[in-house]
């Protein structure tokens, strides 16, 4: 008989996921991991096998959560579709004021992070990587699709190329934030990415 677990995973997860988002894989070392968990080193290697596995799985907890969010805006269909694309790309400049350390530095986006990271050395996060690009791109083409027919996204571009535009529109803002962008200057860029939609 299995003895139950004496803490809770998904807490645990989280604590972990936030290491990750705060110092990156590599510089986050098992006692990183110890003490933000409260796990000891057995309890973590018996429960996610390793530093890495954890690392996978604090990742797709995040970007199941960030897309979440999104998706959740995105569904909205009561409102134009323009809006909708206006208020994720608000969300997001309000997430990265929201999401500074001690030293005031944004924390980013834990996806781009790793891209940023680990691109092309790490297959298991690749995989992850690929797969919610892909799940986000069908997203924001739909939304894209819907503004042309509402009449509320008038530029020309195919719902495919603004889906990518909205893709790097968004990882910019964070990369921006992370570089000492102001709310202001992505307040900007939102304008500007919302002007090139109703062109």
């Amino acid at each position: 008989m299995a003895r139950p677990r004496k803490f809770d995973e998904e807490r645990a997860l989280d604590a972990a996921m936030r290491v990750f988002w705060e110092r990156g894989y590599e510089a986050t070392s098992t006692q990183d991991l110890c003490d933000a968990t409260g796990l000891g080193r057995s309890s973590i290697y018996n429960t996610f096998r390793s530093k890495h596995d954890l690392f996978e799985r604090a990742l797709a907890r995040y970007l199941d959560a960030m897309t979440a969010v999104q998706t959740a805006v995105l569904d909205d269909v009561e409102r134009p579709a323009a809006d909708r694309v206006r208020a994720v790309l608000a969300n997001v400049v309000e997430s990265e004021a929201e999401c500074r350390i001690g030293s005031g530095r944004a924390l980013g986006c834990l996806g781009v992070n790793t891209v940023v990271e680990l691109a092309g050395r790490d297959p298991g996060a690749a995989v992850l990587l690929e797969s919610d690009t892909v799940r986000r791109l069908a997203l924001y083409r739909a939304v894209m699709e819907q503004g042309r027919r509402d009449g509320s996204i008038t530029t020309s571009r195919d719902p495919e190329a603004l889906a990518r535009f909205l893709n790097a529109t968004v990882a910019g803002l964070r990369v921006s934030s992370q570089g000492g962008a102001s709310r202001a200057d992505l307040k900007m860029i939102v304008e500007t990415a919302m002007d090139a939609l109703v062109s």
